[in-house]
């Protein structure tokens, strides 16, 4: 019993520690954009190109890119940021396969504990882009659903890509999630769906712009 609780305190720091690198590293990234999507989409895959672009857009608005720090779309997402001269940062993350850091990220963090990781997506997210993927990406796809639903963070673009990949989830969230009662209608409007690089872009500058003009207005009341 004593072996067991010592590996638990020790677990606890070993949470800690996570946190403060976390936290220290990222500090000065300044705003961000998180883009999410799969491992094993391979360069000449659509989406992987639409990642690549997306990111240089985002990036062309002074974004930093933040990704899952492996391959696929979070390798697309972080050489996109790269060429267009930008902060690209990876949360790598420790698993027995497919996680490898890609070698686009000129901010690299390494977690052992995917809750510590997923933290750090969202605090600095002025907007989450998600491509297709696996149960990974659903389930960023759906915890900043839950955490703007529940008013834990502020509302920001949650935004789909491909539209052709994700339309038989909608469909059923449709007739499912909101004809039983377990989400209200307008929860379909936390998230948008886009099927181009710019789409995404346009409402990521939206949202941008809304801040500043919020901001300004605030200043003007102020003063």
């Amino acid at each position: 019993m004593e072996d067991l609780r010592t590996s638990e305190t020790w677990r606890i720091f070993r949470i800690q520690s996570e946190l403060i690198d976390g936290i220290e590293t990222l500090n000065d990234i300044g705003p961000a954009a998180s883009v999410f999507g799969g491992a094993r989409f391979q360069e000449d895959s659509p989406y992987y190109q639409a990642a690549l672009k997306t990111a240089a857009l985002l990036t062309a608005q002074q974004l930093t890119v933040i990704t899952g720090g492996g391959p696929g779309i979070m390798e697309a997402a972080n050489r996109g940021c790269i060429e267009a001269g930008g902060t690209s940062v990876g949360l790598n993350i420790v698993l027995p396969h497919e996680q490898a850091p890609n070698p686009y990220q000129n901010v690299s963090i390494t977690f052992r504990y995917f809750f510590v990781r997923k933290l750090m997506f969202v605090r600095h997210a002025m907007a989450y882009v998600i491509f297709p993927g696996g149960f990974g990406t659903m389930d960023e796809f759906f915890e900043s659903l839950t955490l703007i639903q529940t008013n834990k963070i502020r509302k920001f673009p949650v935004i789909l890509f491909g539209s052709s990949y994700w339309q038989g989830l909608l469909d059923w969230v449709q007739k499912e999630m909101v004809l039983q009662g377990c989400i209200a209608p307008e929860d379909l409007n936390l998230f948008k769906v886009v099927d181009s690089p710019e789409n995404a872009a346009a409402l990521v500058t939206d949202y941008l712009q809304q801040n500043r003009d919020a901001r300004q207005s605030r200043r003007a009341t102020d003063e």
